[in-house]
């Protein structure tokens, strides 16, 4: 079992009033599956999502990603795990605009401080994802769809066993979100899990598993 996560709750206080965004809820997926959780804005979804990269600390619950507890982590070993098992895809762009292309998906080789071709790494996953003749390019200069594909990229730099992505298809027509879905797809089919979340209906089909996110409870709608 890759990923594991048991009776996981995150409760807020707001306006002197507690509430659950996440409320016990279990998952669990192996290598090569692709779970995609569906939910209006405010459901739950992204901060599910964000406790099982580590960047939120639950309120009660038990997180383990490939056998390891990553409750049990301090601050810089959950970093390092973070970097080396966990590729996340966060919402909007977060492409460094005074790097290029190519600099931008090196970025986790770096931060990681890996050995091994770094260009060879990222220039091949730049060729997987049609945008090698883009690598030298900026920011600025791409289409949306072309921003996410770097992102994507640059989230699988360090060959994650465990790829999250918080509404990859947001504000893409149809065309690309059938381009950006059908990547996760191949991500999948090649051994990573894919955990998704979106609002977006017409992306379900392509997940193995899908899950309904609803007051911070998840349900599986699987039959």
């Amino acid at each position: 079992m890759l990923l594991e996560v048991s009776n996981l709750s995150k409760e807020y206080t707001r306006t002197n009033r507690p509430f659950f965004a996440v409320k016990d809820v279990g998952l669990k997926m192996n290598s090569g599956d692709f779970a995609i959780i569906i939910g209006r804005s405010g459901s739950g979804k992204s901060t599910l999502l964000n406790l099982i990269g580590g960047l939120v600390s639950p309120t009660v619950g038990q997180i383990s990603i490939d056998g390891c507890n990553i409750m049990s982590l301090k601050d810089r070993e959950l970093s390092a795990f973070r970097n080396s098992y966990i590729g996340y895809i966060p919402q909007g762009h977060s492409i460094l605009s005074n790097l290029s292309v190519l600099d931008n998906v090196r970025l986790p080789h770096y931060l990681q401080k890996r050995q091994g071709d770094v260009d060879k790494r990222a220039l091949s996953l730049l060729e997987q994802f049609g945008i090698a003749h883009l690598a030298n390019a900026y920011p600025q200069q791409l289409s949306g769809g072309e921003l996410r594909r770097v992102t994507i990229a640059r989230a699988l730099m360090n060959k994650p066993k465990l790829l999250l992505a918080d509404e990859p298809t947001n504000d893409l027509d149809a065309q690309t979100t059938y381009e950006v879905m059908h990547l996760f797809s191949e991500i999948a089919n090649e051994g990573t899990a894919v955990l998704l979340v979106t609002h977006d209906l017409s992306t379900i089909h392509y997940g193995k598993h899908v899950y309904r996110m609803d007051n911070g409870e998840l349900k599986s709608l699987n039959t």
